[in-house]
């Protein structure tokens, strides 16, 4: 049988959390995330992983404590399920997403939900692994949707201010939360290439449960505006910015 572990107040400062590992770069960025974490599991935030040193996770929370600008009546919300490397194609996501539901169901959840897309997407989890266990699209914003597994009959939506999908701010902006430990070194990039290129750059930083509901756009962690235009969910590195502007 497969090792997993929850993260919680107890084990939390001894274990990895799966993304970054071993990565200097993003130290500062784990740190950001575990201290994210103790302050959002006694809102019964959920952090499961096999207990080897990989990326084999899952993440989720009642939606509404959940960071992102979804609403509906007692679902709980997934933020990610990753398995990569040399741990595809053995089950994990399987067992994974299986623990998911049924510990919704077992807490009196109206159903379980997430965010995926019609294309595949860095950072968004694949929408085809989830229609197998029966979630279904209820929402979309563009490219975006929403799939919801219902217990009940009801379903989730988007907010109504994240189909705004543009702001009034011209310059590159940035929407992020430490909830990803790869943010932190995202945020420092994107600053260093408008230092150095003479790009003016705006980073808001969502560190609330309130602003993230009432982000203007598509969003789990991160979301890029451009000219006033959404124009990403990708986490972005000096030479990304540079693709942007060429």
């Amino acid at each position: 049988m497969n090792e997993y572990i929850n993260l919680t107040l107890n084990n939390l400062d001894d274990e990895h959390i799966c993304c970054a590992i071993g990565d200097p770069k993003h130290q500062d960025g784990v740190d950001n995330k575990k201290q994210w974490l103790k302050e959002r599991f006694q809102e019964g935030h959920i952090f499961r992983k096999l207990n080897v040193r990989g990326k084999v996770f899952i993440e989720y929370a009642p939606l509404e404590t959940s960071w992102t600008p979804v609403s509906g009546d007692n679902f709980m919300y997934i933020y990610c399920l990753w398995v990569s490397g040399s741990f595809k194609e053995k089950g994990y996501g399987k067992e994974l997403l299986e623990y998911a539901i049924e510990d919704s169901r077992n807490k009196g959840k109206s159903g379980i939900c997430t965010i995926t897309s019609k294309k595949k997407k860095p950072f968004i989890s694949e929408k085809a692994f989830f229609v197998k266990y029966g979630f279904k699209v209820v929402d979309t914003i563009g490219d975006y949707e929403l799939l919801s597994l219902s217990f009940n009959g009801t379903d989730p939506k988007f907010n109504k201010n994240a189909r705004n999908m543009k702001i009034d701010n011209t310059d590159l902006t940035i929407y992020y939360t430490p909830q990803c430990p790869f943010t932190a070194n995202g945020i420092k990039e994107a600053l260093e290439y408008s230092k150095g290129h003479n790009v003016p750059i705006n980073i808001i930083k969502i560190d609330t449960l309130e602003k993230a509901k009432n982000v203007p756009c598509i969003f789990n962690n991160w979301a890029v505006f451009k000219d006033g235009k959404f124009v990403s969910n990708t986490l972005l590195n000096k030479n990304m910015i540079e693709k942007l502007y060429k």
